[in-house]
Parts: structure tokens; C-alpha cells; sequence
């Protein structure tokens, strides 16, 4: 399977997983644990930016 398709296949399954979250009345649940994983995605982004930023200068 070409990687564009897997990654399509699996932004699908994330999508239908969210909406029957979401429909289902569990949102709100569902958003905290989407606010907790925003923010570990955030801090993991300025650390490897940072990382990579002080890699580069040497």
C-alpha cells in the first residue's frame, strides 16, 4: 500500500472515531484528551526545533 494512501486510510479511521465521539456525547471527554495531546505535540515540536536549531550550529 503507497504511504499517501495508508496515511489517508488513516486520517479516516481517526475522523470516524472523532465523529462518533463526538455524536455520541462523549466530547467533552474526548476534548480534554485532544487539549492534553495538543499540548505534549507543542512542547515535543519546540524541543526538537530547539535540538535542531543547536545541531546546526555547530
Amino acid at each position: 500500500m503507497g504511504s499517501l494512501l495508508h496515511w489517508a486510510i488513516v486520517f479516516l479511521i481517526v475522523a470516524l472515531v472523532a465523529a462518533l465521539l463526538g455524536f455520541g456525547g462523549v466530547a467533552g471527554t474526548a476534548m480534554a484528551g485532544a487539549k492534553i495531546l495538543f499540548w505534549v505535540a507543542i512542547i515535543i515540536f519546540v524541543i526538537t526545533l530547539v535540538a535542531g536549531l543547536m545541531r546546526r550550529g555547530r
